[in-house]
């Protein structure tokens, strides 16, 4: 079993619930076990299978079992149990789980010692149209599989195809397509619809300078500060923002990527733990894009941030449930962040926001902390902090 600073055990083994099975719910997992082997854990995701969210703009070139991992080889691997439910916290019953100490899904009751709420943010809603794709039918279907049976169920070669959302997630699915384009040899022109004067406007102006070069190698539009109103048929209808014109341009296909809604946040102290009325519930944890600390660390909605608060979370319910309950702060700042733009090409920043980075070092970069987190998939801890 790992050292663990400020902990000592006591001599209950722990039940513990993990609600959602992402990035937050799995480092958590790992960690809990690392530390307590004999924890007995359940995860509740309403799906079958763990999703690397993060890589599945990557299914235009490998399958899309490369990014999923059956919540059945977790349960085999570590031990733990996965319930397949859905389970969504309001804020009305946090008390009264933290009370019962026991959560029911249908008709199934899960009593813990500890619950962990890291359910994710939800994405932003559209209506569903037969030209639209959205991010959540990548998490069925790959790249390939998808665009495939679009360009087979219809004439699309030779007629525009849009992307909507400039963020990071819109950009890395932006170079993939057009690469899939390029490969299939469909003359398809490809176009990017953003809200804001520039792609990737979270981050420094670098990225999106060497961005939008890449862009304009491919021949790939950019229309900025245009709002996406919907798909109809063979065409996408948009609005100036600034003049609120609107106005129709061809289009096969839209693929949204709009972000996610961060409307379903759970507060939590610095060290985890979810407040209720301005009071932590001592039992009840939140990480996860779900979740706002109140500390100095980073909210980012991002993998690595994920990551960070679901170990840190997992590691204060141990350190509660021992005899100091000297609980950690969560004072994790991002360490860098990289955008794939394509099979061979990549941006991003390390160590300092302004200290960009591009070609084959960011896409080095890309490679590293994948594998990081492949190896906590195993097991295998390498974060350092």
């Amino acid at each position: 079993m790992a050292f663990l600073p400020f902990y000592v055990p006591g001599n209950k083994q722990l039940k513990i619930v993990i609600v959602g099975g992402g990035y937050a719910g799995i480092a958590a997992m790992t960690t809990l076990l690392r530390h307590m082997p004999e924890a007995d854990i359940t995860i509740v995701d309403p799906r079958s299978q763990h999703v690397k969210i993060t890589h599945l703009h990557e299914t235009f070139r490998y399958p899309l079992e490369d990014v999923l991992v059956p919540f059945s080889a977790l349960e085999r691997r570590f031990g733990c149990h996965h319930v397949c439910a859905e389970l969504i916290p309001q804020e009305s019953t946090l008390q009264q789980w933290q009370n019962d100490k026991r959560i029911t899904l249908n008709d199934q009751t899960l009593e813990f010692d500890y619950l962990l709420i890291a359910s994710g943010a939800a994405g932003k809603q559209v209506e569903p149209t037969e030209n639209v794709i959205v991010l959540q039918d990548f998490m069925t279907s790959s790249g390939t599989e998808i665009l495939n049976s679009r360009l087979d169920a219809s004439d699309v070669d030779a007629q525009p195809i849009s992307v909507i959302g400039g963020g990071a997630t819109g950009i890395q699915f932006l170079f993939e397509i057009a690469h899939f384009l390029r490969r299939r040899k469909i003359t398809s022109k490809l176009r990017l619809i953003d809200s804001g004067e520039r792609v990737l406007k979270q981050f420094p102006e670098g990225f999106s300078s060497y961005t939008q070069t890449r862009m304009n190698d491919l021949g790939i539009d950019f229309h900025p500060d245009t709002l996406y109103r919907r798909q109809e048929g063979g065409e996408i209808l948009l609005e100036e923002k600034e003049s609120a014109r609107q106005f129709a341009l061809p289009s096969a296909l839209s693929f949204l990527f709009l972000g996610k809604k961060p409307d379903n946040l759970l507060a939590a102290n610095a060290f985890g733990q979810v407040l209720a009325d301005h009071e932590p519930l001592q039992n009840i944890f939140t990480a996860g894009d779900c979740s706002s600390y109140h500390s100095y660390g980073s909210n980012t909605m991002t993998a690595q941030s994920a990551v960070r608060k679901g170990k840190l979370a997992a590691r204060n319910i141990l350190r509660h449930s021992g005899t100091l309950k000297f609980l950690e702060p969560y004072l994790h700042r991002d360490l860098g962040y990289v955008v794939n733009l394509g099979p061979t090409d990549a941006v991003g920043w390390l160590a300092l926001e302004g200290n960009v980075v591009s070609g084959i070092p960011a896409l080095v970069i890309k490679e590293v902390v994948a594998a990081q987190y492949d190896l906590l998939l195993t097991g295998i801890d390498t974060y350092l902090i």
